[in-house]
């Protein structure tokens, strides 16, 4: 549909570089003109609903966050009113797109800015889907405070000063009208492709589990293993703990306040841990080598597994000929498999299997970051089958979820896109590079769907992970 938008007939120059050009018949005011603070402060506590900005959701209540980003304080007489149709800004993450349009009356935050309109002429709606483009947000940049471009801190007295593209009341509608109903198409084509990613992952586990658990000749005979999640394994099988899988288990002391360096030796961290293999991450960090001679328990070997045993819980990578000598985060253990039992590429299989994961999950204590400990590993049992026997469930398993790898990457990818095209096409449209009255106007009526649980895709979501705070930031020193 987007294939049928001509551009404007008239345009000229709005002034701002990255802008352009907008429709000749667009005022390009400062934002200030358009909206205000709205500056009320809940200082008699009459307010009582929090709420929060997230990237993924928009404006929220603060119980519906999770355990993500900063606490609410206890004292919320300093905190600013919140009123439906408000627009509400994080001054230190806009850039990244903490930004949205409020449904509820509450307050937040001081490090907030409410805005709201100076005139009913503004639609809010369009006010917000500009503030979501992306052009918009990086180009506040320029005026922010910080080194950091995702802390950076934006003065009102600066972002009131914006050049802000401002159609008719009517137009306004119009590309309100037009975004909803692509919105709301893309939605439901990402959903589907995610109900898909599920029943491919549902898939591979079921390949994982049968495997893993039941070996490869159907008519195999069969034991008790004495061990709820396992069921019967083949008779010649061992159940061993988990401890006799392995001659090392060693985590990096987390007593240890750890510095970073410029160069040295390579940290693994839970992020590089993808699919039973060590990825090289962007944002690589590296310790002294003093540092690490004091730790050698935990410098990884070839052959080696690393096993997250702290929030996301029973990630595994094993150790390549790329990442020897490299040591681990302290949410981290080395794993090295005990050769004459088992194979590491057998044990990534088996240690990522839902019924593995499903255990570390229950032997773990229920607190606000899930933990797994040395004693509660111990408990745990695993089955081994004979080493040759091993090798020919890890070719087998390889090859049977290649496929489904190959199709649910290819969807991620296009789920991807989809999300791409919804950037561009929002901004297209709400800067006046493409005109969608004529399309709005022939619209079929919609009723509105009903707010899903996952909503981080609709229109004013921004599809990245919330930002850790700056205090968990670790230093980095010179070597």
């Amino acid at each position: 549909m987007i294939a049928d938008l001509k551009p404007y007939p008239a345009m000229k120059d709005s002034g701002v570089p990255w802008l352009g050009e907008v429709p000749e018949h667009w005022e390009v005011p400062r934002l200030g003109v358009l909206v205000r603070e709205r500056g009320e402060i809940n200082d008699d506590n009459n307010v009582t609903e929090v709420l929060s900005v997230m990237r993924e959701r928009g404006v929220i209540p603060y119980a519906e966050k999770g355990n993500v980003g900063n606490k609410k304080s206890d004292d919320i007489t300093r905190y600013k009113i919140v009123r439906p149709n408000d627009i509400v800004v994080n001054c230190m993450n806009v850039i990244i797109g903490s930004v949205g349009l409020s449904k509820y009356t509450g307050c937040l935050s001081p490090v907030y800015y409410v805005l709201t309109r100076r005139s009913e002429i503004d639609d809010p709606r369009y006010l917000n889907a500009y503030f979501q483009t992306k052009p918009f947000q990086l180009s506040l940049v320029r005026i922010g405070n910080g080194i950091l471009a995702h802390r950076m801190r934006i003065p009102m007295e600066l972002l009131k000063c914006e050049p802000f593209p401002r159609p008719p009341a009517t137009e306004q509608a119009a590309i309100v009208r037009y975004l909803d109903y692509m919105d709301r198409r893309i939605r439901k084509y990402i959903r589907a492709k995610k109900k898909l990613i599920k029943l491919l992952e549902e898939q591979k586990q079921a390949i994982i589990h049968r495997a893993v658990t039941r070996g490869l000749d159907p008519n195999v005979l069969l034991k008790p293993s004495g061990v709820e999640w396992l069921g019967d394994v083949p008779a010649h099988w061992e159940v061993l703990p988990f401890m006799r899988l392995f001659d090392e288990v060693y985590r990096y002391p987390t007593y240890y306040n750890i510095q970073y360096v410029k160069s040295g030796v390579p940290e693994v961290r839970g992020e590089a841990l993808v699919e039973g293999k060590i990825i090289e991450l962007s944002d690589q960090r590296y310790i002294a080598r003093e540092t690490n001679d004091c730790f050698p328990k935990t410098i990884l070997r070839e052959g080696d597994i690393v096993m997250s045993v702290r929030g996301t819980m029973g990630k595994i990578g094993v150790v390549g000929e790329e990442h020897v000598g490299a040591n681990i985060a302290a949410n981290l253990l080395r794993l090295s498999p005990r050769r004459e039992v088992t194979q590491s590429d057998y044990l990534s299989w088996l240690l990522r299997s839902a019924g593995f994961l499903r255990e570390l999950d229950r032997v773990s204590p229920q607190t606000t970051i899930k933990t797994v400990t040395m004693p509660q590993l111990a408990g745990l049992r695993l089955c081994v089958p004979p080493l040759a026997e091993q090798k020919a469930i890890v070719a087998h398993v390889d090859g049977a979820t290649l496929t489904v790898n190959t199709t649910i990457h290819r969807t991620e990818r296009e789920i991807g896109l989809l999300r791409e095209y919804r950037t561009r096409m929002i901004a297209d449209v709400v800067t006046g590079k493409l005109d969608v009255r004529e399309a709005a106007a022939n619209l079929p009526d919609e009723a509105e769907e009903p707010e899903l649980v996952d909503e981080g895709d609709a229109m004013s979501a921004i599809d990245e992970e919330p930002v850790d705070d700056p205090d968990t930031v670790p230093e980095e020193v010179e070597a």
